[in-house]
């Protein structure tokens, strides 16, 4: 004879298990806090009356739209340690192509003197790619390109500069 099956008994409802909670949010960046602290480094910066753009917010939005949010914490002294670090470079930069100096003229480099640069230059130096991915769907190309190569120039400038005062004194 078979032995009926027995059905087990069916398990006791269980509670909802509580909801693991999610990744923690990154901070956001206080575009005003950023842009203090951008004017803080009056080397990078022209006058506010020399400015291009008196309101240069559609310029800080895109960049930081081009900082991570695993950046967001501590971006700002990232910032500060940027402008100090690059302090010759964006003396030699505004010196050269600053409004109204003969580069600018032609209504090239108009990017340069706002304060608005330096969280630009930060992040062309940090994520070169990912900034002008978020430039291009926003501002036109040409205004980057510039700042591009007036920075590469500043750069081999003051890097000459340098190599001119270690070659006079060795």
């Amino acid at each position: 004879m078979v032995a009926p099956l027995q059905q087990p008994a069916s398990p006791a409802p269980q509670e909802s298990p509580e909801p693991e909670p999610g990744p923690a949010t990154e901070p956001m960046l206080d575009a005003k806090a950023v842009l203090a602290t951008a004017e803080r480094f009056p080397w990078a910066t022209a006058a506010p009356g020399e400015q291009h753009w008196p309101d240069g917010g559609d310029l800080l939005d895109v960049a930081l739209s081009a900082v991570r949010p695993e950046e967001h914490e501590g971006y700002i002294e990232r910032l500060e340690a940027f402008g100090e670090q690059h302090r010759a470079r964006l003396q030699e930069l505004l010196r050269t192509h600053r409004p109204g100096s003969r580069p600018a003229s032609h209504g090239r480099y108009a990017l340069i003197g706002q304060t608005e640069t330096l969280v630009i230059l930060e992040r062309m130096e940090a994520v070169p790619m990912l900034l002008r991915g978020q430039w291009e769907k926003e501002l036109k190309d040409v205004f980057l390109a510039d700042l591009e190569f007036a920075w590469g120039r500043a750069s081999a400038s003051a890097g000459s500069s340098q190599d001119d005062q270690r070659g006079r004194t060795g």
